[in-house]
């Protein structure tokens, strides 16, 4: 579970930082594996399949076209074996100034001290969608 405090740590501070372009992504790759894998559902302005150090900067590169900052109010872990389900409550600040406060549940996998897959299921993407409709632009996970 210090894995995935220190990769959401990194990943508030990335966004606080300027995020891609600006920000040092390696703080965020080094609670990655190389082969990390995040399925983001497709009705979210970031969604698709990102795979790798490389396909991880993408995704944060579309998620920072969206927000501005990421501020986790509570995490809540519950850990059997290699795989951690994380209940986040978030408040999201869109790059126009609008703010949600959500809550999503991630299914990750951590494998010898490195995340290797991430799934989150956000409580109502509908809700993100419209928060961030004029700045969303969407980045092909591909």
């Amino acid at each position: 579970m210090a894995v995935l405090d220190g990769f959401y740590e990194a990943e508030r501070a990335y966004f606080a930082a300027g995020g891609p372009g600006v920000a040092d992504f390696a703080d965020v790759a080094r609670f990655l594996a190389p082969d990390v894998v995040l399925y983001s559902a497709p009705g979210l302005p970031y969604g698709g399949v990102w795979r790798g150090h490389e396909g991880m900067e993408r995704f944060l590169a579309a998620m920072a076209g969206c927000w501005e900052s990421v501020e986790f109010l509570d995490r809540t872990h519950v850990a059997e074996g290699d795989r951690v389900a994380v209940f986040l409550r978030v408040v999201f600040r869109a790059r126009n100034g609008r703010e949600l406060e959500t809550t999503l549940l991630q299914m990750n996998t951590v494998r010898n001290g490195l995340v290797t897959e991430f799934r989150p299921y956000y409580w109502d993407p509908a809700a993100v969608a419209d928060v961030v409709r004029d700045e969303a632009s969407r980045v092909d996970p591909a």
